[in-house]
């Protein structure tokens, strides 16, 4: 009885960590700043396709205005990732609290892959901006991972593309064709 109490412990821990750093690291990237509310940053004027979005709106501006939204944009999806995880923890917590001895043991799985995964973001996201980019946010899914870029001057060449699949690669288990990388201008 005291392992299992110690187990719970121990998972609610690492919970508790990866919130906190999540946490942390969008205060980080978004400078302290106030985020603004996601219909702000998104609307149904912006196109999205397979290898480019692109913003469909008349109000960006050449110079801070322009980085001012880019940086606004990666802050909502950040913010947005992070409200879905952690409802998804609420959740599996719930599920450990009151459930029977098969659905803990499944709950806990489920809250170790996301822990993993958002770990897993969290450097890839390090790594990009690492490399120059001027901002980087990266979502795994089931089918693979995407990987949305702040479009240097020129926008993302082939070069680009490849060494961010080299992080995505030596930071995961995904093969080349599992990445789909987005460039944002």
């Amino acid at each position: 009885m005291k392992w299992k109490n110690w187990k719970k412990n121990l998972v609610a821990a690492g919970v508790l960590v990866t919130v906190c750093s999540g946490i942390y690291l969008n205060w980080l990237y978004s400078g302290g700043s106030d985020t603004k509310d996601l219909t702000d940053t998104l609307d149904a004027e912006k196109v999205m396709s397979d290898d480019l979005l692109v913003l469909g709106d008349d109000s960006l501006q050449a110079g801070s205005d322009e980085l001012d939204t880019m940086s606004d944009y990666f802050a909502a999806v950040r913010l947005s990732r992070q409200q879905a995880r952690d409802n998804a923890v609420t959740l599996l917590q719930e599920a450990m609290a009151y459930g029977d001895e098969s659905e803990v043991s499944s709950s806990s799985a489920q809250l170790e892959k996301i822990i993993q995964i958002s770990l897993c973001e969290a450097q890839i996201e390090s790594l990009v901006i690492a490399k120059g980019y001027a901002d980087c946010v990266a979502y795994m899914g089931e089918d693979g991972i995407s990987v949305a870029v702040a479009a240097p001057e020129g926008g993302l060449q082939e070069e680009d593309v490849a060494l961010i699949a080299d992080i995505v690669m030596s930071q995961s288990d995904l093969s080349y064709e599992d990445i789909h990388v987005v460039q944002v201008q």
